[in-house]
């Protein structure tokens, strides 16, 4: 929920809207497709919401008018702890729901501790030369090329999202000496990084560390905060977050429920 209403505070497209259990005091907080929206057809459909109160949370999501059960859609990053009230309320709905995800948060709390880009550019310039030109941001000619190796990717809809990301979000990536990415990461609309990813032929080179250092601190900069979902089971990723800071809170792990699938 909140990298959601930073990038709609930041003016950045969108296609979602906000509903919440009272005003101005309130409890709950659901971000939904906003489904007047002509383009919310061109995305999938996602949920996400936040609540410091189990029974509030349940009146909404029991409330007719909150949330359109009726079709394929995904509740995201939901805090594990109402996974149970949630499961609950689609059994009274007889709405079919399964476990999509279940992640780790990890936050970076103090960039200042990365290694600098001068570190960066010293260890590319070891590997590939000259490394002016070998750190930079995507752009639109490399959309379907993220897009074909983003494992939820690959469809048309997949594409119009990683246009999306790439053409309003920060990126960055590593290029070969032709200026094609080798390997890169994005920024998701919800504000998390993500889509973290090296050609197989390019891997065990450090390239994700100093990406995720870089725009890290690019990120900061702009006033944004550093974070990423982990999957539970990418210990990879996991180890290399860790060894760059990232910090977690080990009681919590957000999940990511599909419905009608």
């Amino acid at each position: 929920v909140y990298g959601y209403l930073l990038g709609i505070n930041r003016k950045k497209p969108h296609t979602l809207e906000v509903v919440v259990d009272s005003w101005p005091h309130f409890k709950t907080i659901i971000c939904r497709t906003d489904l007047k929206n002509k383009k919310s057809a061109d995305y999938m459909k996602k949920v996400t919401l936040f609540s410091t109160d189990g029974q509030s949370l349940k009146r909404m999501l029991m409330d007719d008018s909150a949330i359109d059960w009726s079709t394929y859609f995904l509740i995201g990053g939901l805090d594990d702890r109402h996974a149970t009230l949630l499961k609950e309320v689609c059994v009274t709905r007889q709405v079919p729901v399964q476990l999509f995800t279940q992640v780790r948060l990890m936050t970076l709390p103090d960039p200042s501790r990365l290694p600098g880009l001068d570190i960066n550019r010293t260890m590319l310039f070891s590997l590939l030369g000259d490394t002016a030109s070998r750190i930079s941001s995507l752009n639109e000619s490399h959309i379907d090329l993220v897009n074909k190796t983003w494992k939820c990717g690959g469809s048309a809809q997949g594409f119009r999202n990683i246009q999306k990301l790439i053409t309003n979000f920060p990126s960055c990536c590593i290029t070969d000496d032709q200026g094609n990415p080798i390997s890169w990461v994005l920024v998701y609309d919800y504000c998390a990084l993500g889509l973290l990813y090296t050609l197989p032929e390019h891997r065990g080179k450090g390239y994700a560390k100093i990406l995720i250092s870089t725009i890290s601190k690019s990120l900061r900069a702009q006033g944004y905060s550093v974070y990423s979902f982990i999957e539970e089971e990418n210990k990879v990723s996991y180890r290399l977050f860790k060894g760059l800071g990232f910090t977690e809170e080990p009681a919590y792990r957000a999940v990511w429920f599909e419905f009608n699938y």
